[in-house]
C-alpha cells in the first residue's frame, strides 16, 4: 500500500456524503444496477438500496460497475413502502424520478438536505405506492424528441446536480462518515481481499493507523491463524 494510494483513499472517503443515497425500484437489468453503482462512486454516494420484489438473486455486470462496487455499499431489501417510510422517519426527503403532474425539474430539488433519489423501473416507474409516499417527483428536463433518459443515465445527472450542489454549499470535503463507518471503509478499500478473508471467518478487521499499517500484526495474525 503505498503513501501515495493512502492519501487517495482518505481524500474520497473524506468527501463521502451518507445522507444523500439511490433507492431503486424494481429496475431489474443488472447492466444498469451496476452503472448506477458507478455514477454512486463518482458522486460521493457511500450506500445505496436496491428493491427487489422478485424471487430472482441479485446480480450485477461487474464489467459495468468498473470495479466501483467494492466502493459502494449495496443494501437489498424486498419492501419499497417501508424502506421509503423509513428514510422519511429518519428525516431524509424522498425524491421520486417520475413523470407526473408534480413533477418539477431536478435542479429545483435542494439536494443539500438529507435525501433519497428513488429510481423506478426501465418500463414501468417508479410505483404507484412509492410515488404517492414520494416527498417530490423530479424530472430531467430536454430538449429532443425523446420523453425519457435511460434509468442509469437519468441517475448520473440527478446525482451530479446533487453534488454540484453540496459542493457549492461547501459540503463536499467536510467528513462527515461516522468513526466506525469511516474505518470500515478504510480498511476494506485498503486491504479488500483480507477483509472478505475476516468476513468468511467472522473476525473483527484489525486495528490499523493513519498509513494503513496494521497496529499489532503478530496478534491478528494469532488470531487469524487461530480460525
Amino acid at each position: 500500500m503505498t503513501p501515495e494510494r493512502v492519501k487517495r483513499i482518505r481524500d474520497v472517503l473524506d468527501k463521502r456524503q451518507p445522507d444523500l443515497t439511490i433507492i431503486t425500484d424494481d429496475v431489474h437489468k443488472p447492466h444498469n444496477i451496476s452503472a448506477i453503482i458507478r455514477s454512486c462512486d463518482a458522486f460521493a454516494v457511500p450506500e445505496m438500496h436496491v428493491t427487489w420484489s422478485h424471487g430472482d438473486q441479485y446480480k450485477m455486470f461487474r464489467g459495468r460497475a468498473m470495479g466501483s462496487q467494492q466502493f459502494v455499499q449495496v443494501r437489498t431489501h424486498e419492501d419499497l413502502v417501508s424502506k421509503v417510510t423509513d428514510f422519511q422517519q429518519r428525516g431524509y426527503q424522498v425524491v421520486a424520478a417520475q413523470f407526473s403532474d408534480r413533477a418539477i425539474p431536478h435542479t429545483e430539488v435542494d439536494f443539500t438536505q438529507p435525501t433519497a433519489i428513488l429510481m423506478g423501473a426501465e418500463k414501468h416507474g417508479v410505483s404507484a405506492a412509492a410515488a404517492e409516499l414520494a416527498d417530490a417527483h423530479i424530472i430531467v428536463p430536454m430538449e429532443g424528441m425523446v420523453q425519457s433518459l435511460n434509468v442509469s443515465v437519468a441517475a448520473a445527472l440527478i446525482l451530479s446536480e446533487a453534488c454540484r450542489q453540496r459542493r457549492c454549499a461547501g459540503l463536499i470535503g467536510k467528513r462527515t462518515l461516522d468513526d466506525e463507518t469511516y474505518q470500515r471503509y478504510f480498511f476494506e478499500w485498503c486491504y479488500p481481499d483480507l477483509a472478505k478473508k475476516c468476513q468468511a471467518k467472522n473476525l473483527p478487521y484489525p486495528a490499523i493507523d493513519e498509513a494503513a499499517n496494521f497496529r499489532d500484526p503478530a496478534a491478528f495474525s494469532a488470531l487469524y491463524n487461530g480460525r
